[in-house]
C-alpha cells in the first residue's frame, strides 16, 4: 500500500490503526483537530471535519484506503448540545470527505466507514446480524441511522464503500474497556444492572485485520458487523474480567445506582444497560478468521499489554 488516511484518527482506535498500516503502508496520514509531531511514516494533518480545504483534501488523492473514524465520544451527558454534536460531528465529517473524494484526480480507491453496532435494538432474545437485526428506536439509533445513510449517499463511484458497525473494542488505549477494568479492580466489577444484557466485543487487533482484509478482499462491500462471534451476558463479561485480573468478588451495580452515579460522571446508562447481542455474520460467511473468539483469551492479551 501506498497511503491509508485516517481521518478523526488521533484517538484510541486511530492509534491502533496507525500502528497497524504503518506497516503495510509507505505513509499514514491521520486529519486531526490538532497538530502532532511525525513518528516514522505516520504525520498528521490539520482539518476541522466540517469544511472542505486543499491543506487535507489533497491527501486522499492517489490514496489506497481511507478511513473515516470521525465523531464526538457519546461518553457523555445527552444535554442539547452534546446531542447536536454527537450528530453534526458525523454528519460533517462524512459529507465533507465524500466531497473531497469526488474532487481527487485519483480517488481512493477503498473508503471503510466506522459506524456503530448500536443501532440495533435492546436485544436480549436472539441475535442481530446484519440481514435479520432490527433497527432500534431513540436518540443513539437516530444519529447512526442519519450516520448511515449521508454515507450511503455520498455518490464516488470510482470507490469501494464499505460500512462497518462496530462493538465495544477490547484496548487498553480508551473506550469503555479501561473504566470496567478500573471498576474490577476496586471490587465493583459485578454484574451491572440486571446483568443479562448482552457485551457486544471484539479486540482491537481484529478490528485492524478485518480492514485490511476487507481492503485487500476486493470483492467485499457493504454493511458488516464488527464483533466478536460470541457475544456475552454482561454478567458474564464482569465475571471473566475479574477471574483474568484474579479479583475475588465484584459488588454488583443495580440499575438505580448506575443511573446516579452517571450523572455525576458524565455519562449515561445506555452504554451499560442496552443488550448488544449483535453478530459477524457477513465476516464469518465470507471467511475471516477471528485472531480472538474466545473471550478469556481476548481479555487475557489486552492485559498482558499493560
Amino acid at each position: 500500500m501506498n497511503k491509508v488516511v485516517l481521518a478523526g484518527g488521533s484517538g484510541f482506535l486511530g492509534s491502533v490503526l496507525a500502528r497497524h498500516f504503518s506497516t503495510r503502508a509507505k505513509e499514514v496520514v491521520i486529519l486531526s483537530r490538532r497538530n502532532q509531531p511525525a513518528s516514522a511514516n505516520i504525520r498528521t494533518v490539520v482539518w476541522d471535519a466540517k469544511h472542505l480545504a486543499d491543506a487535507w483534501a489533497r491527501e486522499l488523492d492517489g490514496a489506497d484506503l481511507l478511513i473515516n473514524l470521525t465523531g464526538k465520544s457519546v461518553n457523555c451527558r445527552y444535554t442539547p448540545e452534546n446531542k447536536k454534536e454527537i450528530l453534526d460531528s458525523r454528519l460533517d465529517s462524512t459529507r465533507v470527505l465524500g466531497e473531497a473524494v469526488r474532487q481527487a484526480a485519483v480517488p481512493p480507491r477503498v473508503w471503510i466507514q466506522s459506524a456503530s453496532a448500536t443501532i440495533y435494538r435492546h436485544a436480549e432474545d436472539r441475535p442481530m446480524d446484519e440481514a435479520t437485526g432490527e433497527i432500534g428506536e431513540g436518540f443513539s439509533v437516530d444519529v447512526c441511522r442519519a450516520w448511515e445513510k449521508i454515507f450511503w449517499e455520498q455518490n464516488v463511484t470510482a470507490t469501494r464503500k464499505i460500512l462497518l458497525r462496530i462493538g465495544i473494542v477490547l484496548g487498553m488505549g480508551d473506550g469503555a474497556f479501561p473504566r470496567m477494568l478500573n471498576l474490577v479492580r476496586a471490587g465493583l466489577g459485578g454484574k451491572q444492572g440486571s446483568g443479562h444484557q448482552y457485551i457486544t466485543w471484539i479486540h482491537e487487533d481484529d478490528v485492524a485485520a478485518i480492514m485490511q482484509w476487507l481492503y485487500d478482499n476486493e470483492a467485499q462491500q457493504g454493511t458488516f458487523n464488527v464483533t466478536s462471534p460470541t457475544p456475552v451476558l454482561n454478567a458474564d463479561f464482569m465475571r471473566t474480567l475479574r477471574e483474568v485480573c484474579k479479583v475475588p468478588f465484584g459488588l454488583p451495580s443495580p440499575a438505580w445506582l448506575l443511573k446516579l452515579g452517571a450523572v455525576f460522571i458524565g455519562t449515561e446508562t445506555e452504554l451499560i444497560l442496552k443488550s448488544r447481542r449483535v453478530v459477524p455474520t457477513r465476516l464469518l460467511a465470507e471467511g475471516y478468521v477471528f485472531k480472538h473468539s474466545d473471550l478469556t483469551g481476548a481479555l487475557t492479551d489486552v492485559l498482558k499489554r499493560v
